[in-house]
């Protein structure tokens, strides 16, 4: 079994749900058109009865072309389905992530640089984020507290953004992010109906209500012209020992979590807003908070597996879009490093859960990250695997430092185009 599946096996294990491994050749018997590839699902999501953990599932290729129901034997009982311009898992379809590939491939390493980048801004007034877009070909901005006025005033900077987006001469939008979790953390509180701290979301239980809220919130949103939430929190708190996220989770429990987790998103995604879940692979275990220091991860994978991955992998397996990579000190994994500096995390991402999406991390501005040389905690996210960076210290330091290493070859100059090929085909997709 490959890293990929065996990842997903330990996920499938903490979730309690069948595994169907159909990696490499088809077993004997099966019938060729069985693709490579493999999906945890529950055996009910398959359509099968019996108990959790039934053998029994939904087997499906990463870019979506055919799906083969198959028996515990891995043999089919329906034939495959082609789908002329097949969904990717996370969102755009194969045809959007090309048209994203060529745009990218063309673009100078000046405007290549920008589109990978997500900066903060002083003030409410619209010219000052448009301005940064234009002027570093930014991905896009986010909107933090300060830059919050009114509804009005939010409404005047997510069009000056696009009108800079559109004068860059880019054919998709570009990211407008906010932090709207609900509950303590919401930058428009007053401005938007009040939403509960999520914890309040998973105690109640009920997906349906979750979904539909959150639907709500993505609508309110998206008219105000945002693109993207940062939310919903995937982590699993531990309780009182947990101080930074707490009641920003939804539960304790790793099932209950999931559940809530995939509700919300599915809700965001529903009334228009890109959903993002944070903070991989997992803040709610730890003991410091990642805004004033770099945080401890003690677990081994094989515990992470158990309780804080297990949002995060139902998540992917439902089609999330994007995921934020924390700021944390996972010692198995990488020692000292910043979950979002570090290769392994992102391997972890990729490789175990199967993350095909948006990998962006937590803002570069907080205390967990190392300073150095203006601009080098972007480059080391980048060449990471990092495909979206948040709030760099200095956004102009940042942009230079990307084109420096393309052109000096530190960062190569393909793995700055995977990265922005999967931003702009999440923005043809999502816009």
């Amino acid at each position: 079994m490959d890293r990929r599946l065996e990842g997903r096996a330990l996920v499938a294990a903490a979730l309690g749900v069948g595994l169907v491994v159909l990696a490499g050749a088809p077993p004997s018997g099966a019938d060729a058109g069985v693709p490579p590839a493999a999906r945890v699902l529950t055996s009910q999501e398959g359509g099968a009865a019996g108990a959790p953990g039934a053998a029994a599932g939904w087997v499906a290729p990463l870019a979506g072309a055919e799906v083969a129901s198959v028996r515990a034997s891995g043999r089919p009982t329906a034939p495959a389905a082609t789908v002329p311009n097949p969904r990717t898992d996370w969102g755009p379809t194969v045809a959007v992530v090309a048209q994203a590939r060529a745009a990218v491939a063309a673009m100078p390493v000046e405007v290549l640089a920008g589109q990978v980048l997500v900066a903060a801004f002083a003030g409410t007034d619209p010219a000052a984020p448009a301005g940064l877009v234009a002027g570093y070909h930014l991905g896009g901005v986010i909107l933090m507290g300060e830059n919050v006025a009114s509804l009005d005033q939010v409404r005047a900077t997510s069009a000056a953004v696009q009108a800079a987006a559109a004068a860059d001469g880019r054919a998709w939008p570009a990211i407008v992010a906010i932090d709207e979790e609900g509950g303590r953390v919401s930058r428009l509180r007053g401005l938007l109906p009040d939403l509960p701290a999520f914890a309040a979301f998973g105690a109640a239980g009920d997906d349906a209500a979750t979904r539909d809220r959150f639907a709500r919130l993505g609508a309110d949103l998206a008219g105000l012209g945002i693109t993207m939430d940062f939310a919903p929190v995937a982590d699993v708190t531990v309780g009182a020992a947990d101080p930074t996220i707490g009641d920003r989770s939804a539960s304790a429990d790793p099932a209950v979590a999931a559940r809530t987790v995939v509700a919300a998103g599915r809700g965001l995604l529903d009334g228009g807003t890109v959903p993002v879940l944070k903070h991989f692979p997992g803040h709610g275990s730890v003991t410091a908070d990642s805004h004033v220091g770099l945080p401890v991860q003690p677990a081994g994978v094989e515990q992470l597996a158990a309780r804080d991955l297990v949002p995060f992998g139902a998540a992917v397996d439902a089609g999330a879009p994007v995921v934020m990579m924390g700021h944390l000190d996972v010692v198995q994994l990488d020692p000292g490093v910043p979950s979002s500096l570090s290769p392994a995390a992102y391997r972890l991402l990729r490789e175990s859960l199967g993350f095909d999406g948006v990998a962006v991390t937590d803002a570069l501005d907080m205390g967990a990250v190392p300073s150095g040389a203006p601009g080098e905690e972007v480059v080391r996210a980048l060449a990471a695997g990092a495909d979206l960076v948040l709030k760099p210290r200095d956004v102009g330091a940042a942009h230079a430092a990307v084109v420096a290493a393309v052109q000096s070859g530190a960062l190569p100059r393909e793995r700055l185009e995977e990265a922005a090929t999967r931003v702009v085909a999440l923005q043809l997709w999502a816009g």
